[in-house]
């Protein structure tokens, strides 16, 4: 009798190719990291073949497992398929983003939600927390990354950011003029912070820059206009944390949460992996 591959183990081997990593995978399917690694093992020994390379730091496809991606792929497809009897009914998902949460992951959390779920249609806001969690709440997204604001209670920690003020490498401040700040328009609450920990520091600021989004502001520090306060996780490279320096006051810290009422298993796979893609982003 021919060996035949087992659905499970084939899903566990598209989450650890997608999220690069098994401790991601196992927290995806509700699961150990052994239990993943099992799984793989009896694969690679099914098909004779070495799928992944497994490091203290990372976890890579081989030359091999790339190659037995798409039809695994195509297979997971073809099963769905199978189940429902014919093209599995469409489904959406709507998530609000802080944009002070979003960052570099958002491109790798796309491109595994596609990879893991391509008949789900994505609709994604990006606004500030505050409005994220309001339109959540109002019955509106499924589910939202947001900063933690407040005594907001619940969620689910995916990381926590420090946040520091950073600028160009070729910033200069000018002595006695106040400080130039590059953010995002009230009621944002990292300027709020950031204005805050200003004044009480007694240190005169303006604002240079209000930016409709993280990605303006960004650019307007990286172009020397002026300071931006944000979190050390999405600031790019060419921007230094120039804080200390300049005798700044510290910012602190501050939670980025995942609140969901998802009960879809599709959906709530997908939620997941974002959930993953944050938390390998912040380790």
């Amino acid at each position: 009798m021919n060996a035949m591959l087992d659905i499970a183990t084939v899903q566990a081997f598209l989450l650890v190719a997608d999220l690069q990593s098994f401790t991601r995978a196992a927290e995806v399917l509700g699961t150990t990291q052994a239990a993943v690694s099992l799984k793989l093992q009896r694969l690679e020994t099914l098909l004779g073949k070495r799928l992944v390379e497994r490091s203290p730091r990372a976890v890579r496809l081989t030359a091999e497992g790339a190659a037995f991606l798409d039809r695994a792929r195509a297979l997971m497809t073809a099963h769905d398929r199978a189940l429902s009897g014919e093209a599995p009914p469409p489904r959406s998902l709507s998530l609000g983003i802080s944009d002070h949460a979003a960052g570099a992951e958002l491109v790798p959390l796309l491109e595994r939600l596609h990879a893991m779920s391509p008949n789900l249609t994505l609709a994604v806001t990006i606004g500030f927390s505050r409005e994220m969690q309001d339109a959540y709440d109002a019955g509106e997204l499924d589910a939202v990354i947001v900063r933690q604001e407040g005594s907001r209670r619940g969620g689910e920690k995916l990381a926590e950011d420090e946040f520091c003020w950073f600028a160009s490498r070729r910033f200069t401040l000018p002595k006695g003029e106040p400080l130039p700040l590059a953010t995002l328009a009230p009621p944002c609450g990292v300027r709020a912070i950031a204005v805050r920990a200003l004044d009480k520091a007694g240190i005169a600021w303006r604002e240079r820059f209000v930016g409709g989004g993280v990605t303006a502001v960004v650019a307007a520090a990286l172009a020397g206009l002026a300071i931006a306060p944000l979190a050390r996780r999405i600031a790019p490279p060419g921007l230094i944390d120039i804080g200390p320096a300049h005798k700044l006051p510290k910012l602190g810290s501050s939670k980025v949460m995942l609140h969901s009422k998802i009960s879809d298993p599709a959906k709530l796979a997908a939620l997941r992996a974002v959930a993953a893609t944050f938390r390998s982003a912040g380790a």
